[in-house]
């Protein structure tokens, strides 16, 4: 399926115009990206401390979509990997992904793009799931890249 990213990117580019929350800037890009393409999850994992101080782990950001994992180690399931790898993570069945965590039996596919932060670091995971197996390609990449870009 051919989404038209070129036109969520530039509403978000006009919605987040002198906005340097990066909360808001999250919370309005899960709500067009959502909106726009009818996914079933839409959301962030930010990088965040572990509560014991010994390193970091994704904890979960805005969101569009049923209640979600809220901790999500480094290197485990699909945003975990996404964020060692550095690179966006296209699963076309979700059960045939090592270490999938299974926040919602109702997820079938999915995909997770990093957002790096001016120093080249990751500082979160955009992650977007459908109840359809195969729902996302290499196409969707990106585009998606390019709105996660904006944060």
């Amino acid at each position: 399926m051919k989404r038209d990213y070129d036109s969520v990117y530039r509403q978000l580019s006009a919605l987040l115009e002198g906005e340097n929350d990066p909360v808001v800037r999250m919370a309005e890009t899960a709500a067009v990206v959502h909106e726009a393409f009818g996914f079933w999850w839409t959301g962030f994992y930010r990088i965040a401390p572990l509560a014991s101080g010994a390193g970091s782990e994704l904890l979960l950001g805005p969101f569009q979509g049923p209640v979600a994992c809220i901790h999500i180690p480094y290197g485990k399931g699909v945003c975990g990997t996404a964020w060692a790898r550095r690179e966006t993570v296209v699963v076309p069945d979700v059960e045939q992904f090592p270490g999938h965590i299974a926040c919602s039996s109702e997820s079938r596919s999915e995909i997770v793009v990093p957002v790096f932060g001016p120093d080249g670091t990751v500082t979160a995971v955009l992650d977007i799931d459908s109840r359809d197996l195969g729902a996302f390609s290499q196409d969707d990449v990106p585009g998606l890249e390019r709105i996660a870009s904006l944060l």
